[in-house]
């Protein structure tokens, strides 16, 4: 109740007590006055009490929200301190390491979103298992329904073909080295430090599978812009030109933007509904334009730049078992060389984060894995 709800509710006790005082006067016109006055203020009280429930509901939502976020931060850089210094409690349990909460998960996969992340062209499904198999059709496999007479039989359609996908995850792993002055910042800054860390690790990595994958599948010299019209027309064709799109780095940018017409315009540029995307237009053909960085996709000795073309949704799989693993030490050796990290003599806490992935190939008719050969030379 606030302070309007409570004015209000002292003038109807105040008008409820003249109205008695009418009544047992038998002033019944002064009585029926003061009960219309209560029921208006009545009918202003409930609006009033709506107005604040609403309030109080999207300010108790919001303060929920903020409450439960500074709640798990909070448990999870305790956790992470906890199992640095070895006093393990309820959230950092002995057997198999510390597995990071689902809510720090989202906001690792959040984070992943706004970094550079091929994650974003495959196809991406979550397993509860180790290892498993798909059966499937691709697009080049369907038959359709025959006709059939009224009053006749079904035929036999054409005898299905069917792909399959054996996958099975495999542990990925690595060490981040941190101070131990560093684990004493904030819960926030732990935190924060955390998911920066898992974020990239696992970004790259599946980066680094997936690109592995495509590089399994032979090679095509596509030479030019000739070379990408016939991937798009001939080897991918009307299966897959119309969810195709070119995948490159910046040394492919840099090529597709020095390509032009006989007319001297640029044959690539900003998408008129999205200007922040590209499309090139080869021949008769329009085709999106994603760009990587050198490092995420780079480019291969001799000068070949990457140009995959078609589409790695159709081609590629990857197979995510949920969790990440953490565990840490304070005395642990990693390395040889010049390279080694001694925890113990450096005074630092060694964290491993684990993660279980698999990426497979799911129809290779999907994409074409070019490249084209500019040289220095070529290039002036």
């Amino acid at each position: 109740m606030n302070k309007k709800m409570r004015e209000i509710k002292a003038q109807m006790d105040v008008l409820n007590e003249e109205a008695t005082v009418a009544f047992e006067a038998k002033d019944l016109e002064k009585a029926e006055s003061k009960i219309a006055e209560i029921e208006n203020l009545e009918r202003e009280y409930k609006v009033a009490e709506k107005l604040f429930n609403g309030e109080k509901e999207e300010v108790t939502d919001e303060v929920v929200d903020k409450a439960n976020d500074v709640k798990n931060t909070k448990t999870f850089a305790k956790a992470i301190k906890n199992l640095v210094t070895n006093q393990l409690n309820e959230t950092t349990p002995t057997a198999g390491g510390y597995t990071v909460p689902e809510e720090i998960i989202t906001k690792v996969q959040k984070f992943i979103e706004n970094e550079e992340s091929l994650i974003n062209e495959v196809t991406v499904k979550n397993v509860n298992t180790n290892k498993g198999s798909e059966t499937f059709k691709t697009r080049g496999q369907y038959t359709g329904f025959g006709s059939i007479e009224e009053g006749g039989k079904i035929p036999k359609a054409g005898s299905p073909k069917f792909q399959r996908i054996n996958w099975a995850v495999t542990k990925y792993g690595g060490y981040m080295p941190v101070t131990n002055e560093l684990l004493e910042d904030s819960d926030a800054e732990v935190e924060q430090m955390m998911i920066e860390w898992l974020g990239n690790e696992s970004r790259v990595t599946r980066n680094n599978l997936i690109m592995a994958v495509v590089n399994k599948k032979a090679e095509t010299d596509l030479k030019n812009l000739d070379g990408i019209k016939k991937a798009l027309n001939v080897t991918l064709g009307s299966k897959f030109k119309s969810i195709s799109k070119i995948i490159t780095n910046d040394d492919g940018l840099q090529y597709l933007d020095t390509l032009k017409d006989q007319n001297g315009r640029d044959l690539l540029q900003p998408m008129p509904n999205e200007p922040t995307k590209l499309q090139l237009r080869a021949g008769a053909s329009v085709i999106p334009v994603k760009v990587y960085s050198n490092e995420t996709i780079p480019t291969k000795a001799g000068g070949k730049i990457p140009f995959i073309i078609g589409s790695l949704k159709e081609g590629v799989k990857l197979y995510n078992r949920k969790g990440l693993i953490l565990l840490t030490s304070k005395t642990a050796v990693v390395g040889e060389g010049e390279d080694a990290l001694n925890a113990y003599e450096e005074d630092l806490t060694l964290i491993r984060g684990i993660e279980r992935l698999d990426v497979e190939e799911r129809d290779a008719a999907a994409f074409v894995n070019g490249y084209i050969t500019v040289t220095e030379q070529a290039s002036a």
